[in-house]
């Protein structure tokens, strides 16, 4: 089963997409369990250069990217330029976080609490049709610096930046499996 991806200006097929389903996401969810451990261990300068790496490679693409989130949820394209902008910005700015990840010593009667901040695991992220790549930025880049593997599921009418996103991911070292994209409706 497919998924057609409109352009609102003309009502044109964008996209054809393979539609996934139960067993897609099963598998999304596997690939990012399996990549898990490895991504984990990254060691934090190494999980910050990746991810500075990925930054850089976004925003080389920033022109690509504006046009499709433009054309993909029908906005102006200076205001995808700028979304785009964004984008970059926020993994430049989680980049840094890995090598800061402190926790919290407070004394408390009869001892010490201490707070360590581990990575949880595989997160799924949903993101809305409105500002596709932002917002899902807005999650990704924490997971992926806090060392976690992500599955997203973007909206069914918006998904073609996301789609480029895990492509770019790769290209930029982040290990396969790491980042994995979900696309269907619900």
């Amino acid at each position: 089963m497919t998924l057609t991806v409109l352009e609102p200006a003309t009502e044109r097929v964008l996209a054809e997409l393979p539609r996934a389903g139960a067993e897609e996401a099963d598998a999304a969810v596997e690939r990012a369990r399996a990549a898990y451990p490895a991504w984990r261990a990254v060691s934090p300068p190494d999980r910050a250069r990746l991810l500075h790496g990925l930054a850089d490679a976004l925003a080389a693409r920033q022109e690509e990217l504006a046009v499709l989130e433009a054309r993909n949820a029908g906005k102006p394209i200076g205001d995808a330029r700028g979304e785009m902008a964004m984008v970059a910005d926020t993994f430049r700015y989680y980049a840094a976080a890995p090598e800061r990840a402190l926790g919290d010593t407070i004394p408390v009667p009869g001892g010490v609490a201490m707070t360590f901040r581990e990575p949880l695991g595989v997160v799924a992220l949903i993101t809305p049709w409105n500002f596709p790549l932002t917002i899902a930025s807005w999650k990704l880049a924490p997971a992926l610096a806090a060392g976690n593997t992500v599955v997203l599921k973007p909206a069914e009418l918006t998904p073609l930046t996301a789609i480029e996103f895990e492509k770019i991911a790769v290209e930029a070292g982040i290990p396969e499996g790491v980042v994995n994209v979900v696309v269907g409706p619900g």
